[in-house]
């Protein structure tokens, strides 16, 4: 199957391009390399991308209709896994004019090129930020979606509503998978486990809002891969899937595992709550097992370790490894 892949240049999109290839499809990559973080990480995951296989790789932005109509032209995929977007609550507060043209007009764009280009399948990728401030845990697909906290949150079910609308009027099979807090190898530098991670390394001060009670479904981004290829082969009309390990963390426990496994302990800045945090993300994954055959298998000790295993394999990393190591931290024990 030829398929694009928008975003596959960033941290979830250059591991489903990698899963892709091996598994025998045909790959074309959509992205803009943003400075959003550096576009040199960007670079460097398509450098390993492409250990896995050729790829087509075309630079644009997703709201650009002209140059998003160009690329479908060309590479003429048969599905589109529209993992491309703005992403994180706390940026979206002070771009949110920004982020609705990246997220709602740029997924308006991909779904109409979808359907003159005769599109079959549309994996659209969502968040567990479209919950809010829910009611009551684990956050089921059926909850209502009335009461974003966000503006980032707003954009993703604002996507999810027109993707509805593009299947519902042209048949086009949608499914909208619901992330929670993805981590792992390549992740994003402003992401609280990667974040954490270098500043503890690095003897520096933690930022902590709230009192480390809120609690986050931290989801290992191999198995959320898994839930993206088992959406990908999904024949339906329009579903809509949470993706999470369904095992919420408090964040002190996260801190403390982190602890653990560097062997090294942490300072604290303790700040105020942020707004539109939510209290706690908790996903019910039962109807992705036993539809899209959805099993996370990665503890979150174990995930850490694994991406560790990276983080300290790049130049940068080399130096603070041996300071685990001489630290006795889990990962140093673990090789």
């Amino acid at each position: 199957m030829k398929v694009l892949v928008t975003g596959g240049a960033g941290f979830i999109g250059s591991h489903v391009c990698e899963r892709l290839l091996r598994e025998g499809h045909s790959v074309a990559i959509l992205d803009d390399l943003n400075d959003f973080y550096s576009p040199a990480a960007k670079q460097a995951n398509l450098d390993a991308i492409g250990q896995s296989g050729p790829v087509e790789f075309y630079h644009g932005d997703i709201s650009d209709e002209p140059r998003v109509m160009e690329v479908f032209q060309e590479s003429r995929p048969q599905a589109v896994i529209h993992l491309a977007a703005r992403a994180g609550v706390r940026p979206s507060l002070e771009q949110p004019v920004l982020y609705s043209r990246v997220n709602v007009q740029g997924t308006t764009v991909l779904l109409e090129a979808s359907r003159k280009w005769g599109v079959r399948k549309f994996v659209f990728a969502s968040s567990s930020s479209i919950y809010g401030v829910a009611n009551r845990v684990p956050f089921s697909e059926e909850d209502s979606l009335n009461l974003p906290v966000s503006p980032y949150a707003a954009t993703k079910i604002a996507g999810e509503k027109i993707a509805y609308t593009y299947a519902h009027l042209y048949g086009l099979q949608v499914v909208c998978l619901r992330f929670f807090t993805v981590y792992g190898p390549r992740q994003r530098p402003d992401l609280a486990i990667r974040k954490f991670i270098a500043m503890i390394d690095r003897s520096r001060p933690i930022p902590v809002f709230g009192d480390g009670s809120s609690g986050r479904d931290y989801t290992f981004v191999e198995d959320t891969v898994q839930g993206i290829m088992g959406a990908l082969e999904y024949d339906c009309t329009f579903d809509v899937f949470n993706l999470g390990n369904s095992h919420p963390v408090r964040l002190i426990e996260l801190i403390r595992t982190i602890e653990r496994a560097l062997g090294k302990k942490a300072e604290i800045e303790w700040l105020p709550d942020q707004p539109g945090d939510v209290p706690i993300t908790y996903a019910d994954i039962s109807k992705a097992q036993a539809v899209l055959g959805y099993h996370p298998k990665t503890s979150l000790s174990a995930g850490i370790d694994k991406f560790l295993g990276w983080y300290f394999s790049r130049p940068e990393g080399a130096v603070p490894l041996r300071a685990a190591a001489a630290a006795g931290g889990r990962f140093a024990q673990a090789g």
